[in-house]
């Protein structure tokens, strides 16, 4: 078999030297994704089961599962944005964190000035999307917590169920493991070897845990702790024993075994579009009928169309195309955080003496405020005795990587525990200053005005989930109080530690996370979208991800996310697949 791209007339450099121009787009589209020749007979000759909107998260999930329960079901994937990382940042080299943010990072959307002009400590911005092959997936933090049933207060008993039959299933899809079982069932010389390596999660993480765990009661506003369920195990047949979950490669994969089921009379390819921006939806007598897309018009034909693109960027197409659907975007929900980075002596610890050059450990603590509201802390721990030795391994190996101790942090803490404290709060659902709006801009993919602003609601969450987190590092986590515990206080590479609480600018974020709540789904005649999945007065499109959710929670979404994706797959393909869903 050649190893180059050749053709009958033009092979190998004969009789001419052929094209000297490949990029790293046409390479992937010649292999994997459609070229231009291949998208114009697709979207001339070929029809569809399922459309999907998106690479990310929910798009692979639906994909995969729908694949998984019938290789015959024809799927085509359009992804606005390129082929730019072939998986999570975080397990290419260290470099590529600088990826992160800046040109990486669009905002489909106009802020509202009454938000982007808010004082420091309060929200004045929200995050933007990621707009390649594999979307959020490639710079995610990867923790995917359970929620609790209570936790899902205001969603529909359907869905709830819906989602708890298949956490199992959404866990198993992303890798997850908990925290404390990375090195479980090593013997102690596997551990000492590993630790020539990479970071152990072990000593410090257990006892941590369980310190956490025997000391919640004296959190006031604490409900429960855990190990962090982090997306990122990969079974040691791959030699890998952490490494982030992300949809690129696995994309590729289920596209390369479907292409080898075609072959074999057995299935039907997974067909995959980048570089297509869906500019909107035409739609007659309630139903879609075809894509305006930047690379031409998409028939659908009978398919159903399914919008895994995120959170706001769904929001805006259905209010750019399906005027008949009433709330779309009048309800928003959100994280905000609490940022705080503080350090103990080793030695106050009865473990001190046993650990390693370098440990890790990722605890999951979640809370309420007085009115129900919850919060959770993403608890990162690092014990660096050599920091400048250890920088690449600490990031590569950090739970999460975005917020992780600085080098200046750890570089004057050789003889500490250092904790960083990721703290997330619901933003309040029902807040009506807070709303996704057509804004009247020329462009279908960002004419939207999005307005955030906290409530007194918000306010109070935010001083508890504050006040909780404190308590967690001053009676709980220290074994000798609150008279041991230091805060860092200045930017990350040029601060000073001291014993004082940072005050509210110094620690709070203005940018938002975990959006959600522009799409919610219910049973209610206010819902946007049925418990089908459906979106209201429209018959063959579906929605996932966060823009479903009643009410935001504080708990990391992407697992619930998936769970709900993989049972719209199973529900489209049941009793003969997606026409017996009309």
């Amino acid at each position: 078999m050649s190893a180059v791209s050749s053709s009958q007339n033009f092979n190998h450099g004969f009789p001419a030297p052929g094209p000297q121009d490949p990029s790293p787009q046409k390479v992937m589209d010649h292999v994997f994704f459609l070229s231009e020749g291949e998208w114009k007979k697709v979207r001339e000759e070929e029809q569809f089961d399922h459309i999907v909107i998106g690479s990310g998260f929910c798009a692979y999930a639906f994909a995969e599962r729908t694949l998984t329960v019938n290789p015959h079901a024809r799927i085509l994937i359009i992804e606005r944005g390129p082929f730019f990382l072939p998986q999570h940042f975080q397990n290419l080299p260290l470099p590529y964190k600088q990826t992160l943010g800046g040109l990486s990072e669009t905002f489909p959307w106009t802020l509202a000035a009454a938000t982007a002009t808010q004082p420091p400590g309060k929200i004045s911005w929200q995050h933007g999307m990621v707009p390649f092959y594999g979307g959020r997936s490639i710079m995610w933090s990867a923790w995917c917590p359970r929620p609790e049933e209570d936790e899902m207060r205001g969603w529909p008993r359907a869905v709830m169920d819906a989602a708890k039959s298949h956490f199992t299933t959404a866990e198993d899809l992303l890798n997850v493991v908990s925290a404390d079982k990375i090195d479980a069932g090593r013997s102690a010389d596997v551990v000492n070897l590993i630790n020539d390596t990479r970071p152990v999660y072990g000593i410090m993480q257990k006892a941590l845990q369980e310190r956490l765990e025997a000391g919640l009661d004296k959190i006031d506003s604490a409900t429960r702790s855990m190990p962090a369920p982090l997306a990122a195990a990969t079974g040691t047949s791959s030699g890998v024993d952490f490494a982030k979950f992300s949809t690129p490669a696995v994309l590729l994969e289920l596209s390369d075994r479907q292409a080898t089921l075609e072959a074999q009379g057995k299935g039907s390819a997974l067909r995959v579009v980048t570089d297509c921006t869906v500019l909107s939806v035409l739609q007659q007598d309630g139903k879609a009928t075809a894509l305006n897309t930047n690379r031409g018009v998409v028939n659908v034909g009978d398919a159903n169309l399914v919008l895994a693109m995120g959170t706001l960027p769904p929001a805006t197409l259905v209010l750019n195309s399906f005027p008949q659907v009433k709330g779309a975007g009048e309800q928003f929900s959100a994280h905000f955080i609490t940022s705080v980075v503080a350090r103990v002596p080793r030695k106050d610890f009865e473990f001190s003496e046993q650990l390693g050059e370098l440990e890790l450990a990722a605890i999951y603590l979640a809370g309420k405020s007085k009115a129900g509201m919850q919060y959770h802390v993403q608890l990162s721990v690092l014990s660096d005795r050599c920091p400048d030795k250890n920088a690449q391994k600490s990031e590569r190996y950090a739970p999460d990587v975005v917020a992780t101790a600085s080098l200046a942090q750890l570089r004057s803490s050789e003889d500490y525990l250092v904790f960083v404290c990721a703290v997330l709060g619901e933003l309040d659902e029902g807040n009506p200053e807070n709303h996704l709006r057509l804004s009247g801009g020329a462009d279908p993919t960002c004419n939207v005005t999005l307005k955030v602003l906290a409530n007194a609601t918000d306010d109070e969450t935010w001083d508890t989930m504050d006040e909780g987190t404190f308590q967690m590092l001053e009676r709980v986590l220290s074994p000798e109080g609150a008279q041991r515990v230091e805060y860092w206080h200045g930017d990350p590479d040029d601060g000073t530690w001291s014993g004082e609480r940072p005050t509210i600018p110094e620690r709070r974020v203005p940018g938002l996370v975990h959006e959600s709540s522009s799409l919610p789904i219910g049973d209610e005649e206010g819902a946007v979208v049925g418990t089908d999945y459906r979106l209201n007065g429209v018959e063959n499109v579906f929605i996932t991800g966060g823009s479903l959710w009643p009410t935001g929670g504080s708990w990391n979404p992407t697992m619930t996310m998936v769970a709900l994706a993989q049972d719209l797959a199973e529900k489209l393909e049941a009793d003969g697949g997606a026409e017996a869903a009309r």
